[in-house]
């Protein structure tokens, strides 16, 4: 079984559309539930389930620590974080799974 890696994401509807803050210690499965629907709530309402931006850490503190900062970020703010690193907004899901 591999080690979990803990990890900060960002999803979005759209290109510039609805986002969502979220920290796991397991992206890929994350992720997958989101885009299954499995998760009841906001992003499962709006259609959120597009993996827009990423950052891994090396422990789950320092992770959740980066969310709460990330979501007190103004949009603008995280709009540029995700154009510097995805500028076209591609979904960077296949780029994780295995």
């Amino acid at each position: 079984m591999e080690p979990k890696q803990p990890a900060v994401y960002i999803l979005a509807n759209k290109k510039n559309g609805t986002l969502y803050i979220g920290v796991t210690s397991d992206l890929e499965h994350r992720v997958w539930e989101h885009k299954q629907e499995k998760i009841p709530g906001f992003t499962k309402k709006y259609s959120i389930n597009k993996l827009v931006y990423y950052e891994l850490y090396e422990n789950i503190r320092n992770a959740i620590q980066r969310e709460k900062d990330l979501k007190h970020w103004n949009r603008l703010w995280k709009l540029r974080l995700i154009n510097q690193y995805n500028s076209n907004w591609k979904d960077l899901y296949e780029d994780i799974a295995r």
